[in-house]
């Protein structure tokens, strides 16, 4: 028997109601990162947009997109100069902003991703939100500084540069950007002490106020903010803790997260300093291993997401 009219809309009716029901639990839970203007993830040294199905920001870029978030995730060179990567960065954004119309966008670099978001919120800060950097050497690198004075010691300089320099085209190749310029030496001299010095004088927007301390949270119409990590080995899985751990070596027992110092890590309004990450969890790499009592790294740019939408960022 088939139901009557009045039964087929009464059904109706309570279906509809109980969507609708659902739809306010469903949209809070759907747009926990969504902010107001793109988020940009900028890679540090060596790094790349992704590789293939890997993203040098593991995990991220989903979880951010789950959340409502509109991502990109640009490939600047994985060795170059802040400025040279800097302006690899701004093309990028003028260029989306010429296709899509945006206004603004929210910068998040890791590492030397830090400098190279700080280049462009300097230069074009009509383009930018924010800028959060997340183990970023803004005073620069004591392995940095190491390497350069042993290679000088040993007069490798050029020959270290060129197989770094290979490195990196291997990488950029890969990583589907193979048209980037690679300059090993533009990297050292932006990431030790003497170089990140010199760069902070002519881009000091954000700068830390006092030793060790924070920095304005706005300048220019453009938040800043910054986190690190202060752990070195984290997962004896991973490949990557040997080499932080030499990098350590470098900090005469200054906390430090294998390649950055907890202060170098500073700039603009400082959320942490120090998670129970290092160098590679910072991004959540390599593939997620890392202390299972440390934050979760992806749990943290989720935060940080949310965090610049409630700033109506």
């Amino acid at each position: 028997m088939k139901p009557s009219p009045r039964i087929r809309v009464r059904c109706a009716s309570l279906l509809i109601a109980a969507a609708a029901a659902l739809l306010p639990a469903a949209a809070s839970a759907d747009t926990y990162t969504q902010t107001r203007y793109p988020i940009v993830l900028v890679h540090g040294m060596l790094g790349f947009g992704a590789i293939g199905p890997v993203d040098y920001f593991y995990g991220v870029p989903a979880a951010l997109r789950s959340g409502g978030a509109l991502v990109y995730t640009p490939s600047v060179s994985a060795l170059e100069s802040s400025e040279a990567r800097g302006e690899q960065l701004l093309a990028q954004l003028r260029q989306l902003q010429a296709a899509y119309g945006y206004r603004k966008f929210n910068l998040v670099g890791h590492s030397h991703g830090g400098p190279t978001a700080r280049y462009v919120a300097a230069v074009a800060p009509e383009l930018v939100a924010s800028v959060t950097t997340v183990g970023s050497p803004h005073t620069g690198s004591p392995v940095a500084d190491g390497i350069q004075a042993l290679a000088e010691a040993t007069g490798l300089t050029r020959l270290v540069a060129a197989i770094v320099d290979a490195l990196g085209v291997v990488i950029s190749w890969i990583s589907g950007a193979s048209q980037l310029p690679q300059d090993a030496l533009g990297s050292l001299t932006s990431l030790n002490s003497a170089g990140a010095a010199a760069f902070n004088t002519r881009f000091p927007q954000g700068a830390p106020t006092t030793s060790c301390g924070q920095g304005p949270a706005s300048v220019n119409g453009v938040r800043y903010y910054s986190a690190g990590g202060t752990s070195v080995v984290t997962n004896i899985l991973d490949p990557g803790d040997a080499f932080l751990a030499l990098g350590a070596a470098f900090f005469g027992g200054q906390a430090n997260d294998g390649l950055v110092g907890r202060c170098s890590s500073h700039w603009g309004m400082v959320l942490r300093d120090d998670y129970g990450w290092n160098h590679l969890d910072e991004v959540n790499q390599a593939l997620g291993l890392r202390n299972l009592f440390a934050s979760d790294p992806v749990a943290f740019y989720r935060s940080q997401a949310n965090r610049l939408k409630q700033a109506g960022l």
